[in-house]
This record gives C-alpha cells, structure tokens and sequence, in this order.
C-alpha cells in the first residue's frame, strides 16, 4: 500500500499531465472552430452554386 501512496504522490507531482491536458484542451478548441468555419464556408458555397444554377437554368444574364 505504501508503494502505492508513492505512486500516487510522485504522479501528482509530475507536470507532464497538466501540459497534456493544457493541448487536448487547445485541439479540441481549434476542431470546433474548423468544424464551424467549414460549415458556414459550405453552406455559403452552396447557396451561390444554387444562385448559379437556378439563374443559368432560367437564361438570366444577371451580373
């Protein structure tokens, strides 16, 4: 049990963990604003190639 409390006392002390958690903290940040900025870039991609489409079907030269 004691070697067990040793361990403990020695994992704790160490400051790799925090510095591991510091960056999953910082890479699941910079995943949501990726995953934000793809989904607003393709949502306006689409709404122009439907604008596009829909005036190169009705022969509307529209500048």
């Amino acid at each position: 049990m004691n070697k067990l409390a040793r361990k403990m006392v020695e994992f704790l002390k160490k400051e790799d963990g925090p510095t591991a958690v510091e960056y999953a903290v910082m890479l699941a940040l910079i995943i949501v604003v990726c995953i934000a900025a793809i989904t607003a870039l393709g949502q306006t991609a689409s709404e122009t190639f439907s604008y596009v489409g829909t005036n190169i079907q009705a022969g509307n030269t529209a500048s």
